[in-house]
């Protein structure tokens, strides 16, 4: 018997499986993944993974990464955390803390091994996905290329899908490197957001 959206969610809603690892961070945090899709959503969003104010939070993007990128998507808050318009898949749903040096871990793989194939049959393809940050890409684009590498090629995949570097600002000196992005991809995605929005 095929498995349920509902259910899909409640799993992953109660998945402990990296309980040990976060339990070894510098944080030494529990899994509380943020889970925020639905089917029939208009927009995916493919993220990387829950920071800490996301953690507190429960709603993801609830920071100023997040700010940033629905600036860069030029639609606010109500649109964007509505499910039935925008679905939120990160390449791991729980924070997985920092290092000793306070740096980011990155994703477990072990999350989008478990539950990235099952999520991705459910939700089927929506009219736009947008790829945010290294990990994501590589997942979806099946590639090896870096971050400015799969950017700078992004009318290789447009117009269903546009690939963006993180909205961290960690990357601030990368947007400033390349002027390209603010000047010709942003414009494009965010007559895409609109058009797609509008569809719907």
């Amino acid at each position: 018997m095929t498995e349920s959206l509902d259910a899909l969610k409640s799993r992953i809603a109660g998945c402990t499986l990296c309980a040990g690892r976060f339990a070894a961070t510098a944080t030494g945090h529990n899994p509380r993944p943020v889970i925020w899709f639905d089917s029939g959503a208009r927009i995916l969003i493919a993220g990387q993974a829950p920071g800490q104010r996301v953690y507190n939070s429960g709603r993801p993007f609830s920071d100023p990464s997040g700010d940033r990128l629905r600036d860069w998507m030029g639609i606010g808050p109500d649109s964007f955390y509505d499910r039935s318009k925008v679905s939120i898949v990160p390449m791991a749903f729980c924070f997985p803390g920092y290092d000793a040096k306070g740096a980011d871990l990155p994703p477990p793989a072990l999350c989008s091994r478990t539950w990235h194939g099952r999520i991705m049959h459910h939700l089927g393809k929506t009219p736009l996905t947008i790829l945010v940050g290294g990990h994501a890409i590589r997942w979806h684009l099946q590639t090896r290329q870096n971050v400015t590498q799969a950017v700078s090629r992004w009318r290789d995949h447009a117009p269903d899908t546009l690939v963006l570097p993180h909205p961290s600002w960690r990357n601030t000196g990368w947007l400033k490197k390349n002027p390209w992005f603010e000047a010709e991809l942003l414009p494009v995605l965010r007559n895409r957001v609109k058009e797609v929005l509008d569809d719907g």
